[in-house]
């Protein structure tokens, strides 16, 4: 183990320890580095890769600090990853998504809020009347953002929506096929809310699965080219 990763596995254990805890600022620089038996240079290097995972964070004139450990904080920063995932490599992830989207649905059955209630039915209709590709895909993002939120959990929240920038690059919804698969994800959406609403979690489960099988068979059958959006 070379002497980076000598400091960034002592940072970790001080971290998993307890040692070291959210938002406390870390011992000086020299004392670091005779706790942990490496340079200042291989130290400073530790401290930059994990500032750059979201653990740790140096602020200027005043020292170095942990972060807050947020898990939506930290997962942020494995979002470049996931962008860089082929078509393939997504469609590996769609059975986590889907067991974990299948939760928030059901989730969302038992906690949310007529506010939310209502926001997921006007975003249905909102999608049922539009036919600009661009507008659909926000409206869905939105769709199963409020899901996600619906479902109280942030961390879950942070998933899903890892796993999902990812996807919009596929851009499914237009093409000479886009009118069919709105007209099929608009339906989806409108199973996973009327189960929503009759606060039946095991039925909005089963909704939410169908509709990403259903995605996934698409991307799996039109295999579409990735692109940023303009």
């Amino acid at each position: 183990m070379g002497a980076v990763e000598t400091a960034m596995q002592g940072l970790r254990n001080k971290i998993a320890s307890g040692e070291l805890v959210p938002g406390q600022k870390c011992p000086p620089e020299a004392e670091l580095c005779a706790q942990l038996g490496v340079s200042r240079s291989s130290l400073r290097e530790a401290v930059r890769a994990m500032s750059a995972l979201g653990i740790m964070e140096s602020r200027h004139g005043s020292g170095t600090y942990i972060s807050s450990l947020e898990p939506t904080v930290i997962l942020q920063n494995f979002a470049l990853l996931v962008d860089l995932l082929p078509l393939d490599g997504l469609l590996e992830l769609f059975e986590i998504r889907r067991l974990m989207e299948s939760h928030a649905a059901s989730a969302a059955a038992a906690n949310a809020t007529p506010a939310a209630l209502a926001s997921l039915t006007a975003l249905v209709a909102r999608m049922d009347g539009t036919d600009n590709p661009s507008e659909y895909s926000e409206l869905d993002s939105q769709f199963h953002e409020e899901i996600c939120r619906a479902s109280g959990n942030s961390t879950l929240a942070g998933l899903v929506r890892l796993f999902r920038s990812r996807g919009g690059h596929f851009h499914i919804f237009d093409g000479d096929e886009g009118t069919t698969v709105r007209e099929g994800s608009t339906a989806g959406h409108a199973a996973i809310v009327d189960a929503i609403v009759q606060r039946n979690p095991t039925l909005a489960a089963t909704a939410m699965a169908a509709h990403i099988a259903q995605t996934e068979a698409w991307l799996k059958r039109l295999r579409p080219a990735p692109r940023l959006s303009d």
